[in-house]
């Protein structure tokens, strides 16, 4: 499933890690692996150990799973991530500059430090805003119950709140079709990401190449220009831009496409576990009510008629609880791997043994054999909202054979990759649980259990298998 760096050879030379090659020309052991990931990596570790190769889609990836290993990956300059996104920007979102000018992507990257601290309170700002424009009709209708798909809902509003508070707000025309259309070719577009990112050409994806042309030609310069009250994210992106493009260069879209996608397509799955979970477990559904409310009123808030709550990052920080059920949904449903590109043959020095990769091959990291690892997390198949609390305070210390472990919980990634927009996804999912639980009942109508669909296995958190229909209304 991955990029088309095609070795000549497997490895095999002495210092190699074991090679676990399949029958399947090019696709290797990519099938089983989507088939069940967490089953088919422990195996593998029980088999071979910690340290082992696989060929998959075309590539050969050592995956080093023992997270006292992890630092060695981080560490080594010769591990490369550059090389990494700029092929994957190339092939999801036709970025083709990057490929030749690397310090544009140093460039973009100074951008990120506009989505934390001061500037992220900015960003809170507008997402409250959009979110009062999205429930405060629903708050002045009658307490009357409203059905909808939790998939659906979750997609609609992540996005519009997403959108609104980066890229800025639609003056002219319809905003209601404006949105829905945009939304709807987005989740088309994001539907196909897996096979744009493993190199299936585009072409062979249905009308997707149009689909992304209209996307990107929705932000491309002159289209921005029409939204009123840019991030300042946004901004400096595009002033980079415009240094290496004309403005009429639709190419600016393609970069503005992909900061829309990674604002969006993890932040809706995290969201829609985040309500299923509670709506499937009234205690910490109730835990976390109980939460909201000790903080609202202790900072003097009264949840009148309309939209009147509003609560600094310090005061959503506190919610320990909130935050632990968060953490708890990203461990359980991300199944990310973290990869770096070797960009010359070299001995990767590991506390248990050498191992000599060879250039142009991958190294990979995979966090959920650290998530459900049950020497680290007890019962790590169980939902537990409060596995990131300690006696009412955050808990930030596990165990792995005795030892304190530095890295615990990556579904961000770790070092330079590791996500720069995590922040600005915690506490948007923080603000909309707030609110909706705040002024809304619901519950969940279908009692199915869902599982997770590994078709972005590799690629973030997973959605659902299917939707479930679920009720809400507001609180009388």
């Amino acid at each position: 499933m991955f990029f088309n760096y095609l070795s000549t050879e497997g490895p095999g030379r002495p210092g190699e890690p074991p090679l676990i090659k399949g029958w399947l020309p090019y696709f290797g052991e990519a099938l089983k692996l989507q088939k069940d990931p967490l089953g088919f990596m422990t195996t593998l570790q029980k088999q071979y150990g910690d340290v082992f190769t696989l060929f998959l889609g075309g590539n050969y990836i050592t995956f080093i799973l023992d997270p006292f290993q992890y630092q060695s990956v981080v560490k080594n300059q010769k591990l490369s991530f550059q090389m990494f996104t700029s092929k994957f920007l190339m092939r999801v979102f036709s970025v083709k500059k990057m490929m030749t000018y690397h310090d544009l992507n140093d460039k973009i990257h100074t951008s990120y430090q506009l989505l934390r601290g001061k500037h992220l309170d900015t960003l809170m700002e507008n997402t409250m805003q959009t979110l009062k424009q999205v429930f405060e009709p629903q708050l002045l209708k009658t307490t009357s119950w409203d059905t909808e798909y939790l998939l659906t809902f979750c997609s609609s509003v992540i996005f519009e709140v997403t959108f609104t508070a980066i890229h800025g707000n639609v003056l002219a025309g319809d905003r209601k079709t404006f949105m829905t259309e945009l939304r709807d070719d987005f989740f088309k577009f994001d539907g196909k990401f897996t096979h744009l990112a493993s190199g299936i050409p585009i072409e062979l994806l249905g009308n997707i190449k149009s689909i992304r042309t209209k996307l990107i030609k929705q932000l491309t310069t002159e289209n921005l220009a029409k939204l009123q009250g840019w991030s300042e994210v946004v901004q400096m992106r595009q002033d980079i831009l415009e240094k290496y493009y004309t403005p009429k260069d639709t190419e600016i879209g393609a970069h503005h496409l992909g900061l829309l996608w990674a604002s969006v397509s993890n932040t809706v799955p995290t969201m829609f576990w985040t309500m299923y979970y509670l709506l499937r477990h009234p205690g910490a559904m109730a835990a976390l009510r109980d939460e909201i409310d000790h903080l609202l009123q202790s900072t003097g808030q009264k949840k009148g008629p309309g939209f009147s709550i509003h609560l600094t990052r310090e005061q959503l920080d506190s919610l320990v609880y909130l935050e632990s059920t968060i953490l708890e949904v990203l461990r359980l449903c991300s199944f990310s791997g973290i990869f770096r590109v070797v960009q010359e043959d070299l001995t990767l020095r590991l506390e248990s043994q050498d191992c000599c990769l060879r250039k142009g091959d991958f190294v990979g990291i995979f966090p959920p054999v650290l998530h459900y690892d049950p020497e680290i997390f007890e019962a790590p198949e169980e939902f537990r909202f409060d596995r990131f609390t300690e006696s009412g305070k955050k808990k930030t210390t596990f165990f792995k054979r005795g030892k304190k472990l530095k890295y615990y919980h990556m579904p961000f990634g770790f070092g330079v990759s590791k996500c720069p927009g995590r922040f600005l996804a915690i506490v948007e999912i923080k603000q909309l649980l707030v609110v909706f639980l705040t002024y809304f009942d619901s519950e969940i109508i279908d009692d199915k259990p869902l599982e997770l669909n590994y078709n972005r296995f590799l690629f973030g958190i997973q959605y659902p298998d299917s939707d479930v229909l679920f009720r809400y209304k507001v609180k009388s």
